[in-house]
């Protein structure tokens, strides 16, 4: 497939992956277009032993890991102290705090909710994070409870 093309299929689910990790839309926007960035050098390499999307997203979450082990420091600092400030014709309040609360959450269980909440199939999830099937499924439900708990405790 083109460049163009899956720039213009993955640039959003991309965007909003990367919100999940550093909930700060300008690092958000800088993560998505390094992945792409990745992804324009190494598209030659591709070898369709994946969904490319896939692919694309194994880049994307590598590309936010490396990122915050550079910044660990900071990031465990202001992480869950600072809301991001959005567009908000983009989001709504309950997004904001939606993107907050994953942000709380630990490193590998952020990629997780952000893949699902992207209409990942599980089964990729399962490939892109590298446990089984039933792991994910199970780290799921228990990521959608906390969630859940976090909204009823916030009183929405």
């Amino acid at each position: 497939m083109e460049f163009n093309k899956l720039y213009e299929i993955y640039w959003d689910k991309i965007f909003r992956l990367c919100m999940g990790y550093v909930n700060d839309s300008d690092q958000a926007k800088d993560l998505a277009q390094e992945t792409f960035m990745t992804v324009w050098e190494k598209l030659s390499t591709f070898r369709n032993e994946s969904n490319i999307g896939t692919w694309i997203f194994r880049i994307a979450t590598n590309t936010c890991l490396s990122q915050i082990k550079y910044n660990k420091k900071i990031y465990s600092e202001e992480l869950s102290d600072n809301l991001v400030e959005v567009n908000e014709e983009t989001f709504d309040e309950e997004i904001k705090m939606l993107y907050h609360y994953i942000s709380e959450f630990p490193e590998l269980d952020r990629i997780i909710i952000s893949l699902e909440l992207e209409g990942i199939k599980q089964s990729e999830i399962s490939k892109i994070v590298g446990l089984s099937d039933s792991n994910v499924r199970v780290k799921i439900h228990r990521i959608k409870e906390k969630l859940t708990q976090k909204f009823k405790n916030h009183g929405k």
